[in-house]
């Protein structure tokens, strides 16, 4: 049940009489046409820009269009009023058995009320975190991870098919440098005195994988050249990180589809046939590129290299491919990569990347772009800066980590739940202050807290009534008679729950997650506001002194407390039952 679907079709079907009738001329386009809450609730239930957005093609004026249109949807009984705004807006009124029945939809439906078919099916690959395998995940991978995750819940629960990937960037130099912070710490495993030379990593994170190490392999690498344990030790620390990362983000609720190795696509004729299929289209050539911003002409050497032509597909420069010894850039074998998804059957590709990597944005969905001719949209999701507080004071890096705050570091202080949901309270491109006495505070300026505190309530309400007689399954309330929700305070609770369908659609359409943690706590703000009211308005309370009048009232809470639930999942949090 989507109340503004259902009015939106109402409007559409109106439009469509107006065209019969010769009040607006055919081929109209109405995907403008949008129905949804106004600005003030004072104005209606619901407004829409129909005569707005059909005026400039129709060549008529909006209030024309707005009257002719009022004057059709006044005609259906679901509409008591439909008032010309402004230049040519419409507000209507619904009838009170629209908002009665929306509780009723929610106990039958369970957590399917607000599901979308939007999706159709179509194949999404979400990728993020993709952190690079040299130590355990920071509290940077930690937003990243939720917001990912979060986000392929969202879109699955709006109808399309999911699949959570993690590219393991196990194919650069940054490997290498692991592999000699390991040798350091197998070295020290034997007793040996060592120094971490500037580059490499110092964190005791690593002590385990040297000890693990000299398990192994016992001596055989001491007094050892590089060239003799380099391939070896890579391997297995790379191994060994990926452990501490997939427990990392079990510690965080997270479960990944797939794990993609960019090793895997050297050697494999993968790189090479992505590289092709650009230089089939023309777009792969030597060239020499502008001089970089800032740089001075004496500063700069202009020499030919193997570029990409991404300029024609929405880039600032072409790209470089290959570097002046030949071998891949950093650029190329994510072409092959992002190829490869596509080839897998992807229908759309989502990145999630650190705010670092900003400016690899335009060469990736350029590259995208190319490959697959259009048809594949890319979508980039960069995720900002997460500042830690506590005591007043920035949270101090990670002893274990060497150089900063684990996720262990957060999900230790606060619990995975908390993490969750703080994470998502601002939109991914906009930093997030994390202060970890708030997060466990009770109290209203606590998101956490505030949205469990109304799950938690309804379920105490819920198991007074039962104490009272009333029989409190989904299936016993929705069959309560409730045309007895007649109030403001109750129309208006309803009237936030009659939204979530519409906010779960708009949220997956933008890709924002952080919409459904907003929306919950404006449904836990409108409940616990309609909660208090019954103290001085007895006939607004759950609990009613006779068993039938208490029966007609928790069916609203429990609807409440549903869209919560339902909310929470998507966002990987469970609700509770109880506040301790």
């Amino acid at each position: 049940m989507n109340l503004f679907t259902d009015i939106k079709t109402t409007v559409l079907t109106a439009i469509e009489a107006m065209v019969r009738s010769g009040d607006l001329p055919e081929g109209l386009e109405t995907r403008a046409v949008t129905v949804e809450p106004p600005r003030d609730p004072l104005h209606g239930d619901m407004a829409t820009n129909a005569a707005m957005v059909l005026a400039k093609p129709a060549k008529m004026k909006p209030r024309d269009i707005a009257e002719k249109l009022a004057a059709l949807l006044a005609e259906d009984d679901r509409i008591t009023s439909a008032e010309v705004a402004g230049p040519g807006f419409l507000n209507l009124r619904l009838a009170p058995s629209l908002w009665q029945a929306v509780p009723k939809s929610i106990l039958e439906m369970g957590h399917d009320f607000g599901k979308s078919d939007m999706g159709q099916g179509v194949r999404v690959n979400v990728e993020f975190v993709s952190a690079n395998p040299t130590g355990p995940m920071h509290v940077g991978h930690t937003r990243g991870a939720v917001v990912g995750d979060a986000l392929s819940s969202l879109l699955s629960y709006a109808g399309y098919d999911v699949t959570r990937e993690y590219y393991i960037n196990d194919g650069g130099a940054q490997v290498d440098v692991l592999a000699r912070s390991v040798y350091l710490r197998y070295l020290e495993a034997h007793g040996q005195e060592v120094e971490f030379p500037d580059g490499t990593y110092p964190g005791e994170y690593l002590k385990d994988v040297g000890a693990a190490l000299k398990a192994k392999v016992g001596d055989a690498y001491l007094d050892k050249g590089e060239q003799f344990w380099l391939t070896d030790i890579r391997e297995f620390a790379t191994a060994e990180m990926m452990k501490l990362i997939r427990e990392d983000l079990r510690v965080l609720g997270v479960e990944m589809d797939v794990y993609s190795s960019e090793k895997a696509l050297y050697g494999t004729g993968q790189i090479e046939n992505a590289i092709q299929r650009l230089d089939d289209m023309g777009l792969i050539y030597d060239g020499i590129l502008e001089p970089p911003k800032g740089k001075k002409p004496e500063d700069w050497e202009p020499r030919e290299q193997t570029l990409f032509r991404s300029t024609d597909h929405g880039d600032d420069v072409d790209r470089p491919i290959k570097k002046s010894d030949g071998s891949w850039t950093y650029f190329t074998p994510d072409i092959a990569y992002h190829y490869d998804k596509v080839t897998r059957g992807c229908d759309q590709l989502i990145d999630i990347f650190g705010a670092d990597h900003g400016g690899y944005v335009k060469r990736m969905k350029a590259a995208v772009s190319a490959l697959t001719d259009g048809e594949v949209p890319l979508d980039v999701k960069l995720i900002q800066l997460v500042k830690l507080y506590k005591n007043g004071e920035p949270f101090k890096m990670s002893k274990r980590a060497g150089t900063f705050v684990t996720l262990r570091d957060v999900v230790e202080q606060v619990g995975a739940d908390v993490t969750r949901f703080i994470m998502l309270t601002r939109k991914n491109d906009a930093t997030l202050d994390f202060d970890f006495d708030k997060a466990l505070e009770q109290s209203s300026e606590n998101p956490v807290f505030y949205v469990q505190y109304a799950h938690a309530r309804v379920c105490s309400v819920l198991r007074n009534a039962s104490e009272q007689g009333a029989k409190i399954t989904d299936a016993d309330l929705a069959a309560q008679d409730l045309s007895g929700l007649t109030s403001d305070a109750e129309i208006t609770l309803v009237k936030k729950l009659a939204e979530w369908p519409r906010l779960v659609e708009i949220a997956a359409r933008t890709h924002e997650p952080h919409r459904i943690a907003t929306y919950l706590q404006e449904l836990a703000s409108e409940f616990h506001s309609f909660y208090y009211k019954g103290n001085k308005e007895t006939d607004l309370r759950f609990l009613q002194d006779d068993l039938a009048a208490t029966q007609s009232k928790i069916p609203l809470a429990r609807a409440v407390a549903i869209v919560i639930s339902a909310g929470l999942a998507i966002l990987g949090v469970t609700p509770v039952e109880e506040m301790r």
